[in-house]
């Protein structure tokens, strides 16, 4: 089993930023691929950014140059980087962890509150 824990959400004003965390714990490895995916209110969950255990990234388009992902395998962590927040950034934000065998482990999700 593989636990994962997110922190760092929060509520700030629009050009502001926030870095969330993810720790993992149990059964994971750092081959695991890692990501940040987000649901607003009354939309369906979507991707943000992706990481490999190698450094290859994905982002959202409508993120790129803004969010920076990255993952320290010997703590087991994830990060998302967020700058110039905007109001339509204000969503649920998760974190992911996919195994080699392409099973899901999910976070309870932290909160992104985008607004003046």
């Amino acid at each position: 089993q593989v636990q994962l824990v997110e922190s760092g959400g929060g509520l700030v004003q629009p050009g502001g930023s926030l870095r969330l965390s993810c720790a993992a714990s149990g059964s994971i490895s750092s081959l695991y691929v890692m990501g940040w995916y987000r649901q607003a209110p009354g939309k369906q969950r979507e991707l943000v950014a992706t990481i490999t255990s190698g450094g290859s990234t994905k982002y959202k388009d409508s993120v790129k140059g803004r969010f920076t992902i990255s993952r320290d395998n010997t703590q087991n962590t994830v990060y998302l980087q967020m700058n110039s927040l905007k109001p339509e950034d204000t969503a649920v934000y998760y974190c992911n962890a996919r195994s080699p065998t392409w099973r899901d482990y999910w976070g309870k999700g932290t909160l992104v509150t985008v607004s003046s």
